[in-house]
């Protein structure tokens, strides 16, 4: 197939295709006289693999690492995209049934507690991980991860869970006022508190996180459910406590 059947049939676009063989992530096994691209069924197969690691969230570089390792295998890969899958759906369908009884709590029909209101926001994990790596190291990340399954294990992490979504809900009736205020700050160091149980943070880092919050649409999508702009808030309001904080 050319490439303007395999971008319509993918539902990608030609550009897409042609950067994805530029990174040496999806080299067409053929090339005509012309200079046509020519894909495939093994191209196909490689495609289906790359796109469903961009619908999890994976970097590109980290694609290319995995579908060109020589260990790869394609079945067990599918497998892990099966079972990732399976838990995106039920935390959708979590934010779905939020969703639908915030609405009929709107309307007066149903009340809500509030741990019911901020059921299915999990900030706990980090779908992050590979741009954490890359720019903390390994060491960090892994200490974090550490703490993290500690918590688990010791059954903290629910409580903790809560805590974390009630600050979220606290920072977001904030988010209007002064990122240097009294109530802004010793919220956001609550937050610098929270975030060192996980792992630690130097300013920089700290002041890095809340960059990411808005210069990554992930995070600023996840933020900005509890209220429009928290993201930025949480930004500025990170900045201005990091430069605060012991170099």
């Amino acid at each position: 197939m050319k490439v303007k059947e395999v971008a319509k049939l993918a539902g990608v676009s030609v550009r897409t295709l042609h950067h994805y063989d530029e990174i040496g992530l999806l080299i067409p096994d053929q090339l005509t006289e012309s200079g046509y691209r020519v894909y495939s069924e093994q191209n196909l197969e490689q495609l289906q693999q790359i796109l469903f690691f961009r619908e999890l969230g994976f970097p590109l570089k980290k694609i290319k690492e995995i579908v060109t390792s020589p260990d790869f295998d394609r079945l067990e890969a599918l497998k892990l995209h099966e079972e990732m899958l399976v838990e995106k759906k039920k935390h959708i369908d979590t934010l779905l049934q939020t969703v639908a009884k915030t609405i009929q709590h709107a309307r007066g029909e149903v009340h809500m507690s509030h741990k019911e209101t901020f059921q299915g926001f999990d900030f706990s994990s980090n779908p992050y991980e590979q741009e954490a790596r890359e720019r903390w190291g390994d060491q960090a990340v892994d200490e974090s991860n550490a703490k993290v399954a500690k918590m688990k294990k010791n059954g903290q992490m629910e409580k903790f869970q809560e805590d974390m979504n009630g600050l979220y809900a606290r920072l977001a009736e904030l988010r209007h006022t002064d990122p240097a205020s009294e109530d802004a700050q010793a919220a956001i160091g609550e937050w610098y508190r929270m975030l060192s149980q996980m792992g630690s943070y130097s300013a920089e880092a700290f002041k890095g996180l809340g960059q990411m919050y808005v210069a990554d649409e992930r995070f600023t999508k996840n933020i900005d459910n509890f209220g429009e702009g928290l993201a930025v808030f949480m930004r500025d309001a990170m900045a201005i406590y990091a430069d605060q904080l012991p170099k």
